[in-house]
């Protein structure tokens, strides 16, 4: 098995005195897309922003790419490689395209390579390119998704936190993120995937934890979990 990029070692979050991650722990191993499962409320949003610190852990150890980053405030996260993009989208409405994607580039100093990474946007999302100037609010909701992925990959990620992104999309929009997410991973970026749409996911992902109210309850190979009937029906949904 390939090196571990990323060690959660029972990870406890708290909102106020409750208790919304009890002592999960996982691994992303370098390269693979694994994803995290579950209904509303189980702590799926949560354990992402407590390992990029927007919500920082109680109690535990998060190790990336060897280094303890348990500690480590939001923008250190982000320097090291490890971006996170957000369920919602979260773009910058009243700001264009290209400045959005700037922005994603924020502890870039070289500002030719800078350029080069907005037209590798581009390159990937021509859609994004032809409407560059556009301001963010005016984009379709799955270009949107596509302006948010674009954002996060300009700060070159060494692995990728990806937060609900095919909610709210059309199935066919839905099919096109997912190509996006495996051409990504296929290039060789690891991703950690938080979705509702379990069928999507568990066709992507190389490995799947199943997360109940703060728990890990279930874990396996990405096909094993998608072909369980029992583990679709109690905890997936019945998707």
């Amino acid at each position: 098995m390939s090196e571990a990029v990323l060690i959660v070692e029972n990870i406890e979050t708290y909102y106020g005195k409750i208790a919304a991650l009890k002592g999960i722990s996982f691994e992303v191993h370098d390269k693979q897309i694994v994803t995290l499962l579950g209904s509303n409320g189980a702590g799926k949003s949560t354990t992402l922003k407590t390992i990029s610190s927007i919500t920082p852990a109680s109690v535990g150890k998060i190790t990336f790419m060897g280094e303890d980053i348990t500690k480590v405030p939001a923008h250190g996260i982000v320097e090291r490689g490890l971006i996170h993009i957000p369920e919602g989208r979260r773009i910058f409405k009243n700001l264009t395209v290209t400045e959005n994607l700037e922005l994603g580039s924020f502890t870039l100093k070289d500002d030719a390579e800078r350029k080069r990474r907005v037209q590798n946007v581009f390159d990937r999302f021509p859609i994004l390119g032809q409407r560059h100037k556009q301001m963010g609010g005016t984009l379709s909701g799955g270009e949107q998704q596509m302006l948010a992925i674009g954002r996060g990959l300009m700060a070159g990620p060494k692995l990728l936190l990806l937060d609900e992104p095919s909610m709210g999309l059309a199935p066919l929009i839905v099919a096109e993120i997912s190509r996006i997410i495996r051409t990504l991973n296929d290039e060789g970026t690891t991703i950690l995937l938080v979705e509702q749409n379990s069928k999507m996911a568990l066709g992507l992902a190389d490995y799947g934890y199943v997360l109940d109210t703060g728990n890990i309850v279930l874990e396996g190979a990405g096909a094993d979990l998608k072909n369980d009937d029992k583990v679709i029906k109690a905890y997936l949904g019945g998707e």
